[in-house]
């Protein structure tokens, strides 16, 4: 569970939010309420119930009440969205490793439709309970700003690059990691600041280890022994 998941349960109890910062050290975010009740949510996935009402707090999250502050870990959701092109190979391969992470890979194809066009399947599954998202950027087009074909690079997909904004807007920049497969030959599909590029490769470790780091940092707790 995360700071939005958790205001949103208390907002439909009749609490009103009076204000939010990052906390002092920077390893989470208070929010402060009207009625005088304190809620930290630290980026780990603990929870801490302060202040004023903190067993209709508590009750309202579904943590146990006492009579001091309660300080809990969530076992939330482990749904990560997944987004990928042309490289089946690829996509197989990621979707083993988050399964062997014991996350929860959301992939729209594997999804049902309902009628719905794409984007809206997007906005639907990739709500409140996806904790983050997975872009897998592969070399499957080519492109070249006009009249420079000398400087023809591989891209991803567009269909990927649309989903990566959607997501971008949806989740925010923390909880989207871009894997970027033959790095060194192919273009990133934007030059936002602040985006999360990952290397991903058959044989390279590192590239695991510093998803695994992002994905920790919004509470998405990985054993180090399946990395």
């Amino acid at each position: 569970m995360n700071t939005d998941e958790a205001v949103k349960m208390l907002e439909a109890s009749g609490l009103k939010v009076k204000a939010r910062k990052r906390l002092g050290n920077d390893t989470g975010e208070q929010v402060r309420f009207s009625g005088g009740e304190i809620l930290n949510v630290f980026d780990n996935g603990t929870v801490q119930v302060q202040g004023k009402n903190r067993e209709h707090v508590e009750g309202v999250l579904g943590v146990s009440t006492s009579a001091k502050p309660t300080t809990v870990e969530f076992v939330g959701s482990r749904n990560v969205f997944v987004v990928y092109g042309h490289d089946s190979h690829a996509k197989t391969e990621l979707e083993a490793m988050l399964r062997r992470w014991d996350l929860e890979p959301l992939i729209l194809d594997q999804l049902p439709s309902e009628g719905q066009t794409v984007i809206e399947k997007l906005e639907k599954y990739a709500g409140a309970d996806v904790q983050f998202a997975v872009v897998l950027a592969t070399p499957d087009d080519e492109g070249y700003t006009k009249g420079k074909e000398d400087e023809k690079r591989f891209r991803a997909r567009q269909n990927v690059v649309l989903e990566l904004g959607l997501l971008l807007a949806k989740l925010g920049r923390s909880k989207v990691a871009i894997l970027l497969k033959d790095q060194e030959h192919i273009e990133r599909p934007s030059d936002i600041q602040g985006l999360i590029y990952i290397p991903f490769t058959d044989s390279v470790d590192e590239g695991k280890v510093l998803l695994a780091k992002e994905m920790e940092k919004q509470g998405l707790k990985i054993t180090v022994s399946k990395l």
